[in-house]
């Protein structure tokens, strides 16, 4: 048995719209929103009484998606803080190709995302920095030079 392809990363939030704002300004395209319930749900995550909305997006290439969930019952529960630093455990940023890393920063940063760090050049590859948007959801942002 092989894998075929990472299907999605699922991002558990709080405020649904603004985080859906911001991936869609970074450049991910809605595929669909919709409210998930339901024995089926429950039996595959292992929690009762589950009622969540959930929206995919997509990459513009197809290839890449991010499945983000706000829970109603039962209430999401609080993981690291907001602010962790880079090296706490767990997953910590998803990484996007840009085509103009300064733009997509400045576009970001209308929807309240700020750098983690500073914008910089490795070698004469990529632009690379770290963005922390809403709800503490960090991501890398890697403009490709040359």
């Amino acid at each position: 048995m092989t894998i075929q392809r990472m299907d999605n990363v699922l991002i558990v939030v709080d405020d649904l719209d603004a985080v859906v704002a911001f991936f869609v300004e970074l450049g991910m395209e809605l595929e669909g929103r919709s409210p998930v319930e339901g024995r089926w749900v429950e039996r595959i995550i292992a929690l009762d009484d589950v009622r969540q909305d959930v929206a995919m997006l997509r990459t513009p290439d197809g290839h890449g998606r991010i499945e983000l969930a706000k829970f109603h019952t039962s209430k999401a529960v609080g993981g690291a803080p907001q602010d962790a630093p880079t090296n706490t455990l767990g997953i910590r940023r998803i990484m996007f190709a840009v085509d103009d890393i300064d733009g997509a920063v400045a576009r970001l940063r209308a929807h309240g995302a700020e750098l983690v760090g500073e914008i910089v050049q490795y070698e004469n590859i990529y632009r690379l920095c770290y963005v922390r948007g809403p709800e503490g959801i960090v991501v890398g942002l890697a403009e490709q030079l040359g």
